[in-house]
């Protein structure tokens, strides 16, 4: 007898990187649900203000739901304090709205990047119930664990025990981030088969938000 199950892990990898004026973040575009690719162009970044991105990984239902319940808030912000909603202040919604399900959570594996109100590259990474933390890189999803060992040997954040604190932006340049994402997910794509089609990256700096995309395996 078959057992209802209201989670489906629909697999894909997202990660960002923060800079001292900058940001980079970047998901694939795999669909799936075990050995069957559902779709080979879904995105799973949500721009959800001027100067931040929203990157998921997990199932597709529950990401749909919780960039919608975010925009909503954000929209209901931005009307009454006549602003856009900053990116630490996005961080602190998100993580109150996953609290708030944390007896039946989103089953999303998020992390939420852009600049913060000093013009600095911020990224928050997230479990399932909302405790997060501001880091200088960090990868979810299905190839996040062969993702991370090399942005910690290619990046080194400091660690936050380090007295004097230290920023955990990158010291790369904005084109040398940018090469290290693809160069990671090139990589992973060779041993996740949840990943993989297309690389989507988006670029948010002080002039704007900017999107390129190449090409990944496809087998």
């Amino acid at each position: 007898m078959a057992r209802f199950n209201p989670y489906e892990n629909n697999g894909g990898t997202c990660l960002a990187v923060a800079g001292a004026d900058y940001c980079v973040v970047a998901a694939d575009t795999r669909l799936s649900i075990g050995y069957s690719i559902l779709s080979r162009d879904h995105s799973k970044i949500s721009q959800l203000s001027d100067k931040c991105v929203l990157a998921s990984s997990g199932f597709q239902g529950d990401i749909k739901a919780l960039q919608k319940a975010l925009a909503a808030k954000e929209l209901i912000y931005e009307h009454n304090n006549n602003k856009k909603m900053s990116c630490p202040a996005m961080a602190q919604l998100l993580s109150n709205t996953l609290y708030y399900k944390r007896f039946f959570p989103y089953y999303a594996f998020n992390v939420l990047a852009g600049l913060d109100t000093q013009g600095k590259g911020c990224v928050f990474t997230y479990d399932a119930v909302g405790s997060y933390e501001r880091t200088g890189y960090s990868a979810q999803g299905t190839g996040s664990a062969l993702m991370m060992p090399v942005l910690d040997n290619q990046l080194k954040s400091p660690s936050p025990l380090l007295l004097p604190a230290r920023d955990a932006v990158t010291p790369l340049s904005e084109s040398d981030a940018v090469d290290l994402v693809k160069d990671v997910f090139a990589s992973a794509t060779e041993r996740d088969i949840y990943t993989g089609d297309r690389l989507e990256i988006v670029v948010i700096n002080k002039s704007g938000t900017h999107r390129e995309y190449i090409e990944l395996r496809k087998d």
